[in-house]
């Protein structure tokens, strides 16, 4: 399947999934934390289906995998923000767990993704890492661990 839209990829659509569980979350956080951890994991969430969609418009691989490894860090960030969540009593350990397999399985599709990006195939030999994408590049990530 051609991919022709980042709202189509896997990846992203599963990266507005957890923006949704950690906006429905940090609804619950205490006010006192509206511009500490709340903000934090908010922000953190939305940085990743965010960066995979400006990485997906850019014309070049190099540029595309560098917004995805941004997405990565955020994931990680995401992670340990949950952890303080569940220290802090703001969540359950059920829901940290949940979440952070969540934000674990999205990491291993973007992981996967990246690896994908820029390989060469027998139709078309890359002369440089920062070649110009082309728009009818297909992307096999589906979710599945890969």
């Amino acid at each position: 399947m051609k991919v022709k839209d980042y709202k189509d990829l896997t990846v992203w659509q599963k990266g507005i999934e957890i923006v949704d569980e950690i906006y429905t979350i940090t609804d619950k956080f205490p006010a006192s934390e509206l511009y500490g951890l709340t903000s934090q994991m908010r922000r953190a969430s939305v940085s990743v289906p965010s960066n995979i969609a400006e990485g997906f418009v850019r014309n070049y691989s190099k540029e595309y995998k560098q917004f995805l490894y941004v997405s990565l860090g955020s994931c990680a960030e995401l992670d340990t923000q949950l952890i303080i969540a569940h220290r802090r009593n703001y969540i359950t350990r059920a829901k940290m767990e949940k979440l952070a397999e969540d934000i674990n399985h999205e990491s291993r599709m973007l992981a996967s993704l990246i690896g994908k990006i820029g390989q060469t195939t027998s139709n078309e030999q890359r002369a440089t890492s920062n070649e110009k994408r082309e728009t009818n590049y297909v992307f096999s990530c589906t979710g599945k661990d890969n």
